[in-house]
């Protein structure tokens, strides 16, 4: 069974730093992309960074870029999320995401659009919160 387990959520104050980790379990093979998700309560999901299959090409949301890095470990089957000059309104949980698939579907998937055709496989979710 394919699990995804996210760590690294804690309380930090703006200006901070935090490294999100998550490790994949119950799969032998690469997935088509990586990706981190987030969501503040009362507000919906929304895309934070993304990682193609190919390792390299790494994309973000306007609101992290130049303060978030997306990375992996191949070797430890984790996905990494580095967060600099953290904000209060980086608050939320956050969510590893991956598509997994044998047969992946058209469009490709990319882990940036979070549907069910873009990604398949869910961590369970890690907190952080930034005190101004």
């Amino acid at each position: 069974q394919v699990q995804l387990v996210e760590s690294g959520g804690a309380s930090v104050e703006a200006g901070g730093s935090l490294r999100l980790s998550c490790v994949g379990y119950g799969y032998n093979y690469s997935p088509q992309c990586w990706g981190w998700f987030r969501q503040a309560p009362g507000k919906e999901r929304e895309w934070v960074a993304a990682l193609a299959a190919n390792g390299v090409t790494k994309t973000y949301a306007d609101s992290v870029k130049g303060r978030f890095t997306i990375s992996r470990d191949y070797r430890a089957d984790t996905l990494y999320l580095q967060m600099n000059s953290l904000k209060p309104e980086d608050t939320a949980t956050y969510y590893c995401a991956i598509h997994l698939s044998l047969s992946p579907p058209l469009p490709a998937p990319t882990c940036t659009r979070g549907t069910r055709n873009d990604v398949n496989y869910w961590g369970q979710g890690t907190q952080v919160t930034v005190s101004s």
